[in-house]
């Protein structure tokens, strides 16, 4: 067997160091490391606060997700309402006047808007 000489280790010809097994696994777990507080710091910082009447709304809608109402989701229809973009409750078909709508006006009247406004919004 031929001996090669190699930052003063001996080896095999072919053979590989400890070194140069162990260096790729430390370069990953150090970007993997980075990456990751880059990650963190990004949601600590770039997060999108969502007005929680959305989700309360949403949950009186019926949840059907049928798209009659011209929006995409109940979800959309909410976000919809609460923005002031939805002016009539009755676009969602498979809504009840008694059992969805007048507890989402009952709703959004304890609720006001941050300016303290009421959105108009009607059956």
């Amino acid at each position: 067997m031929r001996l090669q000489r190699r930052i003063g280790n001996h080896q095999e010809e072919g053979g590989r160091t400890m070194i140069e097994i162990l260096y790729p696994l430390f370069v990953l777990g150090v970007i993997g490391i980075v990456l990751g507080l880059g990650l963190s710091l990004a949601n600590q910082y770039l997060t999108v606060e969502e007005d929680p009447r959305i989700d309360a709304v949403e949950k009186l809608l019926p949840n059907y997700n049928c798209g009659a109402c011209g929006t995409p989701s109940c979800r959309a229809f909410a976000e919809g309402i609460i923005n002031g973009e939805v002016k009539n409750l009755s676009r969602c078909k498979p809504g009840k006047a008694d059992k969805h709508f007048n507890p989402i006006l009952e709703y959004l009247k304890e609720h006001p808007n941050p300016d303290g406004s009421i959105v108009d919004v009607k059956i």
